[in-house]
């Protein structure tokens, strides 16, 4: 996962989060759930990278 993706994703789950307390803080059930669903796709994102980091790590380890 390149730095870029990786400031993206952290970038969209950092917003997310801050929906989330906006939407709390106002009572505003739909812009909470609009945050948390933005934090989880977020972090869905993040976990794919790190499996697809993850095989490469083990490819790389047989090639050695």
């Amino acid at each position: 996962m390149s730095f870029t993706d990786k400031a993206k994703s952290r970038a969209q789950e950092l917003a997310g989060a801050a929906k989330e307390r906006i939407g709390d803080a106002t009572d505003n059930e739909r812009l909470r759930a609009e945050g948390a669903n933005e934090q989880t796709a977020a972090r869905a994102r993040q976990a794919g990278q790190n499996v697809k980091e993850a095989g490469r790590n083990v490819r790389d380890a047989f090639d050695k």
